[in-house]
């Protein structure tokens, strides 16, 4: 996985600090789970203004999410596998959370399998 995250480039092909495109991973795993929890509320509450406002705020995370991943010039296909695993815990936090559903013995174990494809990816150099 070092080597995969040490392979990470920006727009002037300068080496991104591993701690940074970690980072940036995160904050679009948070924003694009986030994303996708407001709509979910959104979706689910009785007010017009709370709704709109839900999916407004919504949007503007999921728009975050795709800015996030897409402004770096790193290889899209292998930084979308290895974005996949922080996803996967981001949207179990927030999932177990804010919305009261822990993962199950299936999730867990599908989850193992998310991450060890994860490292498999970061790996394969």
């Amino acid at each position: 996985m070092r080597l995969f995250l040490e392979s990470l480039t920006v727009r002037d092909n300068d080496l991104m600090p591993r701690s940074l495109a970690i980072l940036l991973l995160f904050l679009a795993a948070l924003l694009e789970a986030g994303g996708d929890a407001l709509i979910r509320v959104g979706l689910r509450s009785p007010s017009a203004d709370v709704r709109a406002g839900m999916f407004a705020l919504g949007a503007a995370a999921l728009f975050g999410y795709g800015y996030a991943v897409n402004a770096p010039g790193w290889d899209f296909g292998r930084l979308l596998g290895l974005y996949v695993v922080f996803f996967f815990v981001v949207a179990q936090l927030i999932s177990w959370l804010a919305f009261g559903q822990p993962p199950s013995r299936a999730v867990w174990l599908g989850g193992v399998l998310i991450v060890c494809g994860g490292l498999v990816i970061a790996a394969g150099q």
